[in-house]
């Protein structure tokens, strides 16, 4: 299913497996002639809570257990909202226990519903639950040929003040479980699913992913047509989406979780979401393929305007008000949606109106001013237009969204494949993958629907993958309309805060956008990154992980950290990186980069069209100081490609149309380098006069049998083709160069920093 692109990061072996045991942080997962605890210490690592950390065997402060006036030896202590994703033993059929708010609340403090969820349903729900209440016992029937996860949940009811939540006496009850259901092909039918209809189809849906859960192999087939889900259906989930806003929940519509080789086939339908949903979540499954279906929202959750007329210090914009529901509160516009109001931001990005292109310089444009109504949707904005770029005609994407909820996510999801399932609209990426493996997009991409009269697609990247390993292939879509990329690919690297001893450390999630999903579990190689020259070190195993809140965790090594190394620089996953293979795809009309990969595995970029992207094509990049994206590319072959017409605006790292930019501080001090091995060839380069390649410490750089046709559509920068900054090893040879009097490359068009002359061939 997956081609053999392999890498295989450096490894240790382990001597011993330690446990962490500062302060009571983390027992043991049992001992000889022990039972292991109901819930793992790997389970532990890879719960969200909103408040501090889960704790084994104490309350959320550390005391022990205790629930209306009773103490309990074994348990969990938790502090809501929180969930617990908890593996289910190979012979289990029940599951059983007791859940209160500790009394260490306070008496009559804290209110805590609890919940225990299936893949696709709440299976136990608690009263609602104060101190001093005493336990409510829960037994759950969870056959393990259905479930292999289930999902332990505290909601703080819109208040975690004093909610400690308290899991005591949990236990796994063996027994003769049924046998799973030959796999068979579903019909939507048979579970009342309709197209064409406005009702929700979120009850029946869940039904008939119950039906495939119990017979792994199966496929739904849906008739085709048009499938509504609504935001007040959607089943409240709460982790963690890597380069996303983090809100408390995630309302999750089309729960594909803890499945099993099976298919959901939409025939060419398109699922219209109502809301601000999570559409689509595929997590701790394997061998979920999503096939001939579409991803949109009936409202989208941004607007957009046509400048009707341009004058000195005034616009004037149309905004239909059918599409887009507004008022104008204070002079400036309110948007209105199913279930939310958003005051718009002022500013967002400027569509040709008749080619869908981003005008140049407009990627980030602010249109703010006063608005008067002129009637029929028609504003007067006092704002000069005149000095910019902007003509009649043009179409403001106007945003007022942040990116709560990408078009679908992965996580901890195994061999994945979408087959043509565009996604038109969503309120943050279009697909982010977290901690997977092996993920097939093959056709769809991230694209307009037809008929909408849309300009705009994501509110950020289109394909985001974080953290993840196996192979990405991307292939044959495509790709419009986006904030951002049309794929990212990079590893999340955490800050070292503290070394508590030699072996343990305490670390940091950085970014605000990417917290709380694990980044290290038990067993995992870890590599150190001197963040001052982003170089790394040799490997460590992590013997335990305790998570402490959910921008830190506390990790143990099975060998000492080395004694260079401390607070500021920085730890990544060596066993998480995937090799890349991004092909035949067209990415056009969209902001900040064409692509950007971040990861030392294979990485492949051929017959592509890079059309209109407003910044760089292709960016690699590399940091442990600001977004702590890390993972240093190592083999890069980038061929066979259409570059036409990009990097018409300014964004950050795009110095060129290749643009090779990790962030370094000291740079000068470097003694080793980020990147290496960059092959750019074959390709062609339709472009006006901009550098072609913009490279940072890398090593192992050519530039061969490329076509560059210079034009004048957009002003020149008047700078060299290749900029170098500390790169060694770099060819430039056997292109051929053509328009606006450009000749053949010599050494005057290249630009060297730190980079010795006779580092860099030129034929």
């Amino acid at each position: 299913m997956f081609p053999s692109i392999l890498c295989s990061p450096p490894r240790r072996v382990c001597a011993a497996l330690l446990f962490l045991t500062l302060s009571g942080l983390v027992a043991g997962a049992g001992t000889a002639g022990t039972a292991p605890p109901a819930v793992s210490d790997t389970d532990m690592v890879m719960a969200g809570q909103t408040f501090g950390g889960l704790r084994r065997d104490l309350s959320a402060e550390g005391n022990p257990l205790r629930i209306g006036g009773r103490s309990y030896a074994s348990g969990l202590g938790a502090h809501a909202v929180s969930e617990i994703p908890v593996t289910v033993p190979g012979d289990a059929v029940r599951f059983t226990g007791a859940v209160g708010v500790d009394d260490g609340a306070g008496a009559g403090k804290g209110s805590v519903q609890f919940r225990i969820l299936s893949g696709n349903a709440v299976l136990w729900e608690s009263p609602v639950m104060k101190a001093g209440d005493p336990a409510a016992l829960f037994d759950v029937a969870v056959p393990h040929t259905q479930h292999r996860k289930i999902y332990l949940q505290a909601d703080d009811l819109g208040d975690n003040s004093y909610d400690h939540a308290d899991w005591v006496d949990l236990a796994w009850k063996g027994g003769t479980a049924p046998a799973p259901k030959p796999p068979r092909i579903f019909r939507g039918a048979e579970f009342g699913l309709a197209p064409g209809v406005r009702d929700d189809q979120t009850p029946k849906l869940r039904k008939a992913l119950q039906a495939l859960r119990e017979a792994p192999g199966s496929t739904l087939l849906l008739a085709k047509g048009d499938y509504h889900f609504w935001h007040t259906g959607a089943l409240k989930r709460h982790f963690h989406i890597s380069n996303h806003d983090q809100p408390v929940w995630q309302p999750v519509s089309v729960p594909l979780v803890d499945l099993r080789n099976v298919t959901l086939d939409g025939q060419g339908s398109t699922f219209l979401f109502h809301g601000k949903v999570q559409p689509v979540l595929i997590q701790d499954s394997e061998k979920v393929t999503l096939r001939g279906l579409g991803i949109d929202y009936a409202r989208p959750l941004h607007s957009q305007g046509v400048i009707t007329k341009i004058e000195p210090g005034a616009y004037e914009l149309s905004v239909d008000p059918a599409k887009y529901p507004h008022e104008i509160r204070n002079g400036w516009f309110v948007f209105k949606g199913e279930g939310w109001e958003d005051g718009d931001w002022g500013f967002g990005i400027v569509f040709d109106g008749r080619t869908h292109e981003i005008v140049a310089g407009t990627g980030d444009f602010g249109y703010r001013g006063r608005a008067t109504a002129l009637g029929n949707g028609r504003y007067r904005i006092e704002k000069d237009l005149t000095k910019s770029r902007v003509k009649a005609g043009d179409v403001i994407t106007m945003r007022h969204s942040g990116r709560p909820h990408p078009g679908v996510v992965l996580y901890r999801a195994k061999d994945t494949v979408l087959e043509n399932c565009p996604i038109h609209q969503a309120l943050g990426m279009g697909l982010l993958a977290q901690r997977s493996e092996n993920i097939r997009i093959s056709g769809g991409g991230i694209r307009l629907r037809p008929g909408t009269d849309r300009y705009f697609t994501t509110n950020a990247d289109a394909t985001h993958f974080s953290n993840c390993r196996g192979a990405i292939v991307a292939e044959n879509g495509l790709y419009e309309g986006m904030m951002d990329d049309a794929i990212n690919v990079h590893a999340t690297c955490l800050r070292i805060e503290e070394k508590v001893d030699s072996r343990t450390l305490r670390c940091k999630y950085v970014h605000e956008q990417s917290v709380g999903f694990e980044v290290f579990l038990p067993g995992e190689a870890l590599r150190f990154i001197r963040a001052k020259w982003l170089t790394p070190c040799e490997p460590r195993k992590v013997t335990a992980v305790r998570r402490t809140k959910t921008d830190e965790v506390i990790l143990m090594l099975d060998a000492d950290a080395p004694a260079d190394l401390g607070k500021g620089d920085a730890v990544e996953n060596a066993d998480w990186f995937p090799s890349v293979a991004f092909r035949g795809n067209t990415v056009r009309n969209n902001r900040a980069r064409g692509s950007l990969f971040t990861t030392p595995c294979p990485v492949l970029v051929e017959n592509n069209k890079f059309e209109h992207s407003s910044g760089s094509a292709i960016l690699l990049a590399g940091d442990a100081n600001g977004w702590y994206e890390s993972g240093a590319c190592h083999d890069v072959l980038i061929r066979n490609n259409v570059f036409h017409n990009n990097l018409t605006s300014r964004y950050q790292f795009t110095e060129a149309l290749i643009s090779i930019y990790p962030e370094i501080p000291d740079l000068k001090g470097q003694t080793d380098y980020y990147h290496r091995n960059v092959r750019i060839e074959n390709n062609r380069f339709e472009t006006f006069d901009v550098p072609l390649v913009y490279a940072i410490s890398t090593d192992g750089l050519s530039f061969r049998k490329n076509t560059v046709a210079y034009g004048n559509d957009y002003p020149a920068w008047n700078k060299a083709p290749f900029i170098l900054r500390r790169c060694a090893n770099v060819k430039i040879e056997g292109n051929t160069v053509s328009g606006s009097g450009k000749g053949p490359f010599t050494t005057a068009s290249v630009k060297c920093e730190l980079t010795p002359p006779e580092a860099v061939t030129v034929k």
